[in-house]
């Protein structure tokens, strides 16, 4: 992944309202949230959710679709694993204290 990538999607990150949108996201799973309900949930404008929206879209963190009249955003889990792929393995080296979170989450899971 390109550093330039990785840098964009840690800038979106870096803002107190996207990274609680990308937590609603991905609870939501795949089938996403209607902005609507989004805006409701996190008590937030339209037009300020849109325009934390169109930041986490830009850097590949949430994808869009429209059904109808609505738009659905879910979180693009792939494009986070990458980014956070990146930091853990390229930028830390895999170092094990640094990773250690990350297994200590997945025995939690198990």
């Amino acid at each position: 992944m390109k550093k330039s990538l990785v840098l964009d999607a840690l800038s979106a990150l870096a803002h107190e309202n996207r990274l609680d949108l990308v937590r609603l996201l991905v609870g939501a799973g795949p089938q996403g949230m209607a902005q609507g309900d989004i805006a409701r949930q996190l008590e937030i404008s339209a037009s300020r959710l849109a325009f934390h929206l169109s930041q986490l879209e830009q850097a590949g963190l949430v994808a869009a679709r429209r059904e109808s009249r609505n738009v659905f955003y879910a979180a693009n889990t792939q494009g986070i694993g990458r980014v956070l792929g990146y930091v853990l393995n390229d930028c830390c080296r895999a170092h094990p204290e640094v990773t250690a979170c990350c297994q200590h989450a997945q025995k939690s899971d198990a």
